[in-house]
C-alpha cells in the first residue's frame, strides 16, 4: 500500500493511496508543495498535474477523503463540511477522483490556516 506524508505547519497527517490512475500520477509526481486554500472544512491546494476526471469521481465525499479536484487541478482533503454540503452531506464544489484517505482524525486539520505552506511526501 502507498502512503504518504502531509505537512502543513505543525500539523501532519499520514494517509493510504487508493489503486487508482489519479493515487499513481500523485505518487509519481511527489513531492510537491503548494499552499492552502480553505473552503470550510476542505483544503485544497493547485498541484503541478492535469488529470481527467475518472468515471468514478463524485461530489459527495467522506471525512478523510482526498479527492483531486480536475477543475482547479487541486489536491483536496476534505475533513468536515464545506459552504455546499448538506445537512447530511458533505460535498465538494463539483466533482472530484477520490484517490485515497487519511489515517486517524482528519479533523486535526482543522487548525491549519488558510495561505500557510503544505507539502506532500512519499512515506515508507
Amino acid at each position: 500500500m502507498k502512503r504518504i506524508k502531509i505537512i502543513a505547519g505543525e500539523i501532519e497527517v499520514l494517509a493510504n493511496l487508493h489503486e487508482t490512475k489519479t493515487a499513481s500520477a500523485i505518487w509519481d509526481s511527489l513531492p510537491f508543495r503548494g499552499k492552502v486554500n480553505r473552503w470550510g472544512d476542505e483544503i485544497y491546494f493547485e498541484i503541478p498535474l492535469k488529470l481527467p476526471k475518472e468515471k468514478e469521481a463524485r461530489e459527495s465525499v467522506r471525512i478523510g477523503e482526498l479527492g483531486y479536484w480536475p477543475t482547479g487541478h487541486a489536491f483536496c482533503i476534505f475533513f468536515g463540511m464545506t459552504p455546499v454540503s448538506t445537512e447530511n452531506e458533505i460535498k465538494a464544489a463539483s466533482p472530484v477522483n477520490i484517490f485515497g484517505r487519511v489515517e486517524g482524525n482528519p479533523e486535526i486539520l482543522k487548525g491549519v490556516p488558510e495561505g500557510s505552506e503544505i507539502r506532500v511526501e512519499k512515506f515508507s
